[in-house]
């Protein structure tokens, strides 16, 4: 059985790309006992002008505000860590491909009181198909509410994409996986809708989207995506509170995120949404997101970066 670690290629490691078997650390590296630690998830698209990494320029400035957040002094810059995302797509000869940049400590310390820290950062890329299954983009999928509640914003660095951070999310989402569902909904400590277990959430009522605030939810590049093509097309866009059950009344809904892209919610809580099926304004944003991504639309040029 093929695994991760097993496989040819290249990972970009501090500064050089290293054979893909050969990308190793040692068991007490700091981060793999406390989770302190950030990382991006960005995509690369095939386009009839060549593979390009979608809005690479703001990954990289998220993941250097992450590790700032968590105090972690990054050994490169904004430039160095964007060009090695394109290296590396070259090395590994991907026309299409995820890409996880990921920032580390390593092994020179143990302890909560460690010192003398090294920032390690790692860029793997693989090709990986829709995060939620190619089929339930158009499908849409059942999503359930989960009874695990999304980080609270001083118990957390929640502005962060902190490694650590996700446990909350698995617990979240390897609930609602054993029950049959295919996403979790979390809420935040106030009962408002807060986002999925990977991903943001729309809400869309006629001609108007609603999206909780970012006190409630990761700042997430496809959710800005998202809210100025929405805007684009002469919808409105309201961040705010959401109510659980104005998710059950609404005409539709849907999860964004660079995995996940734009895939339909067809069900909460065993309660259809809207149709129950994949609504108009749904299929006409992530029409011009993958038109978008893919390089088929003359909008937003400069949100892709060519290999």
């Amino acid at each position: 059985m093929s695994t991760f670690a097993d496989r040819d290629g290249f990972i970009w490691y501090d500064g050089k790309l290293v054979p893909w078997r050969e990308a190793t650390t040692h068991v007490l590296t700091y981060t793999l006992h406390y989770g302190v630690g950030c990382f991006e998830g960005v995509r690369a698209y095939e386009t009839p002008s060549g593979t390009a990494i979608f809005r690479l320029q703001d990954h990289t400035k998220r993941l250097f505000g992450s590790a700032k957040i968590l105090g972690m002094a990054m050994p490169y810059s904004e430039d160095e860590i964007s060009e090695a995302q394109l290296e590396v797509l070259r090395a590994n000869k991907l026309s299409e491909a995820y890409i996880r940049p990921m920032v580390f400590y390593g092994a020179e310390g143990m302890g909560l009181r460690a010192d003398g820290l090294k920032t390690h950062v790692i860029i793997a890329p693989w090709a990986w198909g829709s995060y939620l299954g190619a089929e339930n983009l158009q499908r849409g999928i059942r999503v359930r509410t989960s009874s695990f509640t999304r980080h609270y914003v001083n118990s957390a660095m929640c502005r962060a994409k902190a490694n650590g951070n996700y446990i909350n999310s698995m617990f979240a989402l390897n609930e609602v996986l054993r029950d049959g569902y295919d996403e979790a909904l979390m809420l935040d400590t106030t009962g408002h809708i807060a986002e999925g277990s990977a991903e943001n959430i729309f809400v869309v009522y006629g001609k108007a989207l609603h999206t909780p605030d970012l006190n409630s939810c990761l700042d997430g590049i496809t959710r800005r995506t998202v809210m100025q093509l929405a805007r684009d097309f002469g919808y409105t866009v309201t961040e705010r509170r959401i109510t659980r059950d104005e998710l059950y009344i609404c005409d539709e809904a849907f999860f964004t995120g660079t995995a996940a892209e734009i895939t339909p919610i067809r069900e909460v809580d065993n309660r259809p949404v809207g149709t129950g099926t994949r609504g108009p304004v749904t299929e006409q944003l992530q029409t011009a997101y993958l038109n978008l991504v893919k390089g088929r639309s003359d909008h937003y040029p400069d949100w892709l970066a060519y290999i």
